[in-house]
């Protein structure tokens, strides 16, 4: 698509040479000669770029350029000047314009300048589409489900989300509290801003501080630079902590002065930083009993409990089944670039009479295996029976053509695979007690890398029956 760009100058000689020089077939260029006519140009066409002249009869350039950036703010404008106008220059910039150039300029000057405010706005462009896609992805109409259960929280999501109050979202394991903490960001007025997600589960008490708070240069051993925390990372947007039942009391205290004083300070600092961040936990844990325990802090329990929101569990909207059932179907197919099959009446009342105790995430797992078993253009009972009944190697349909062999053999590879990235994960955890850290330095793996490798097989450290991670010495 061709950019539009408008040149504005007195001067004829100034014109045809900017013509001459921007005599592109992916420019479309007007002209004209001063600040009244661009006005109206302006507001008539919309232009990618506008190329102005500083000193012009009547209405001023930085007159044009204080309209301009008024009415349509996304225009980005180059100043042209000469050489005695520098000083209105950086008046122009402070004004809002894109850059400026002294004349006479350099030809590839001017293009090089012109290319740049256009890659600018091609960038912004793709942000705010992304932001757009983002964005109605997570609109909290799009979570699946028409159940009762499923209808009051998308009253509580709306009332919520246009406000800065604390959300609490419980519920089991698998339910998508992740998905209805992004819903409520989605739909507020930080929308444009970071979310940011920490699980709490996979950290020890030293290395969550460092996370959540930053550390500075020489605060522990292996501090060797500075190093910002998901609170300032997050700051004007949302931070979201999952798994926040885990968080040690030590570590809850800080968090208390965080939500009550709104800033907090850096492992090592000495200084306080400001942190406006809207606040979102999750836990599947019942906070209240651990507070009765004396294992979770009663001031903070009620500082985070602000806005409480329950995800319910699949048995407690089997209603929703069938909806979520088809809406991965369609979803793994588009990815294996399969047709959609259709669901059998024993196959479905398999998947409403199942309890599904790992929820929403285990109905995913389950059709996406199901798609990929599936070699008709039907999901039927035995794809599923063998999966939900605990059955290590689920039964494979015996290929009936070279394609479907190539495929279930592509299955069999990735099952392979996946054994195998599980054991791996597993025995280096168990060798190291348990300590993330440690296990992937020992490995050669980036931490995120390998702590990808255990959320993607809901690995624990708690589950491992060792030791707790070690922190590092200060």
């Amino acid at each position: 698509m061709s950019a539009s760009l408008l040149i504005v100058d007195d001067e004829e000689i100034i014109i045809r040479s900017c013509q001459r020089i921007l005599g592109d077939p992916c420019y479309v260029v007007d002209c004209v000669a001063d600040g009244w006519s661009a006005l109206k140009k302006v507001d008539e066409t919309t232009y990618d770029v506008v190329i102005l002249d500083v000193m012009m009869p009547g209405m001023g350039g930085l007159e044009v350029l204080q309209h301009i950036k008024e009415r349509h703010p996304d225009t980005d404008v180059i100043m042209m000047t000469g050489l005695s106008e520098i000083e209105t220059a950086v008046k122009a910039m402070k004004l809002g314009a894109f850059d400026y150039l002294s004349k006479p300029f350099d030809p590839e000057e001017l293009r090089l300048v012109v290319e740049r405010a256009l890659e600018r706005r091609r960038l912004l462009q793709e942000n705010r589409d992304l932001l757009t896609q983002v964005s109605s992805k997570y609109r909290f109409e799009n979570i699946i489900g028409a159940s009762p259960q499923m209808q009051a929280v998308y009253g509580l999501i709306a009332k919520c989300a246009p406000t800065n109050s604390t959300v609490l979202i419980t519920g089991e394991s698998g339910t998508g509290k992740e998905m209805i903490a992004r819903a409520i960001h989605y739909n507020s007025l930080r929308k444009e801003q970071p979310f940011v997600t920490v699980d709490c589960n996979t950290l020890s008490e030293s290395l969550l501080e460092s996370e959540l708070f930053g550390h500075v240069k020489g605060a522990f051993t292996g501090a060797v630079t500075n190093k910002r925390g998901m609170f300032d990372i997050a700051n004007n947007g949302t931070l979201f902590l999952d798994e926040f039942g885990n968080i040690p009391l030590s570590t809850q205290a800080k968090l208390l002065r965080v939500i009550q004083e709104r800033e907090f300070r850096a492992v090592g600092a000495t200084t306080t930083q400001k942190s406006n961040v809207r606040l979102i936990t999750a836990t599947n844990k019942d906070l209240k009993a651990m507070v009765d325990a004396g294992s979770f802090r009663e001031d903070l329990y009620y500082r985070i409990n602000v806005f409480p929101i329950h995800s319910p569990a699949l048995r407690e909207r089997r209603d929703d089944i069938p909806a979520l059932a088809f809406h991965f179907v369609r979803q793994f197919c588009t990815e294996l670039d399969k047709p959609v099959p259709e669901i059998s009446e024993a196959a479905m009342s398999l998947l409403l009479n199942y309890d599904w105790p790992g929820n929403v995430r285990e109905l995913e797992n389950t059709m996406q295996r199901a798609v990929i078993l599936s070699s008709e253009q039907m999901i039927r009972q035995a794809h599923l029976a063998s999966i939900m009944q605990g059955d290590t190697e689920p039964a494979l349909d015996v290929p009936r053509t070279s394609d479907d062999l190539k495929r279930v053999k592509k299955i069999a590879r990735e099952k392979s695979v996946e054994a195998i990235e599980r054991a791996f994960v597993e025995e280096t955890l168990k060798r190291n007690d348990s300590n993330v850290t440690r296990s992937a330095e020992e490995t050669g793996m980036q931490r995120a890398n390998f702590q990808a490798l255990m959320k993607k097989y809901g690995i624990r450290v708690r589950d491992l029956h060792s030791g707790p991670e070690t922190p590092k010495s200060s």
